[in-house]
């Protein structure tokens, strides 16, 4: 079988008979070379399962799924609030967090936040190329911008508080409640002692040091989740 993976937005389901958009068509026939009766894998939340090509005409593939290789995904919530930082950087970020697990991404404009506006689609791409590539089944989703006091107001969560200032380095699993967890990573200016009093006073905090270095804030992102991750894990 093909290691090509895709995400498929539509409904997967046994000996269904469909078609590739034609982006996807594109890469699976003119840069992949995958040929007729040959195998890929579609994914979605539904699972991964086989598709066998059934034919290509214009440039477009149909196919036929004929087994399902994976069930859907049962993994805990692990979000991701952070600043929006300059593109090139921005889509690495992303890319990484993806691949190590986050489910949901909040950009949040912090007081010192540089960057003001998000290319959603162009996000969107990254968080299901980098799905697509590290193996994963569920697609992380990306939610609109929003200020930190509507976040913090409108979401029930475990906050994780990256902070330079803290005297702790661990994350206290026994505070931690059922509640999904959230990395909170500030902007490249850090966050203001305003900031830094309302992310303190949210009632399941904890703030802990990730690094001794004030780090750039896309290696501050791939530092925290890698911590998190193999703590809660």
């Amino acid at each position: 079988m093909s290691n090509i993976r895709l995400f498929f937005k539509e409904s997967l389901s046994l000996n269904l008979v469909s078609k590739l958009d034609k982006s996807q068509s594109h890469y699976i026939s003119k840069v992949m070379r995958i040929k007729e009766n040959e195998i890929f894998s579609l994914f979605n939340s539904s699972g991964e399962w086989e598709a066998k090509i059934l034919n290509i005409t214009k440039s477009i593939v149909e196919f036929e799924i004929t087994n399902q290789i994976r069930q859907k995904e049962n993994q805990k919530e692990l979000w991701l609030a952070f600043s929006p930082i300059k593109s090139n950087y921005f889509n690495f970020m992303i890319q990484k967090a993806t691949e190590l697990g986050i489910t949901k991404f909040v950009p949040i404009i912090f007081e010192r936040t540089v960057v003001r506006k998000l290319n959603k689609e162009r996000l969107e791409k990254v968080i299901i190329e980098a799905t697509e590539q590290s193996n994963r089944i569920n697609i992380p989703t990306l939610e609109d911008a929003t200020n930190l006091e509507d976040f913090l107001k409108s979401s029930e969560m475990n906050l994780i508080f990256t902070d330079l200032n803290s005297d702790s380095k661990k994350v206290d699993l026994e505070k931690l409640t059922n509640k999904p967890v959230c990395i909170v990573v500030g902007p490249e200016g850090d966050f203001s002692e305003n900031e830094r009093g309302k992310i303190l006073s949210f009632k399941d905090v904890q703030a802990i040091k990730i690094n001794e270095n004030i780090l750039r804030s896309e290696t501050a992102v791939i530092s925290a989740i890698s911590i998190i991750n193999y703590a809660i894990n």
